[in-house]
């Protein structure tokens, strides 16, 4: 049996870790500030993945629980990838009570395709249908450094 407790209990969640990983080891969100992450924290459901009491996994979801979710800042720090909490991890998203029915559940990825495959993500149906706003170096000034 796998030892990563998942939880979904914002109280255990370690912000700090978090903001650490994601401000300095995301790709997705380099320098992005804590007051920042507390917020997204605050208005989404997250998962905390955990070895005893230190965190080592984080998920979080955005959605109105009815009609569509999207899935976002999914990380296992580097030290544990390769055991499967990646995919305990998906289990605990895909699983949810508050997210079953929807009508659309979305993730955007650079390099995890097949771990979310084998949770029946796919390939937009209509990506031509789909816009967005962008903007990768929103946390971080126009000389490089974080705002």
């Amino acid at each position: 049996m796998n030892p990563l407790r998942i939880s979904c209990d914002k109280s255990a969640l370690d912000i700090a870790f978090i903001h650490r990983f994601l401000a300095t080891q995301s790709s997705w969100a380099k320098n992005i500030p804590l007051d920042t992450v507390q917020r997204s924290i605050t208005n989404s459901l997250c998962f905390g993945g955990y070895l005893g009491d230190q965190q080592v996994a984080f998920a979080r979801v955005i959605s109105d629980y009815a009609t569509f979710a999207n899935l976002v800042d999914v990380f296992v720090i580097p030290e544990h990838r390769g055991r499967g909490f990646s995919k305990r991890l998906m289990e605990a998203v895909t699983s949810h009570p508050d997210l079953q029915g929807l009508r659309r559940f979305t993730l955007a990825t650079a390099d995890a395709h097949g771990l979310y495959a084998q949770f029946g993500f796919t390939p937009l149906h209509k990506p031509l249908s789909f816009m967005e706003r962008h903007a990768p170096a929103i946390y971080t000034s126009a000389d490089g450094e974080s705002k």
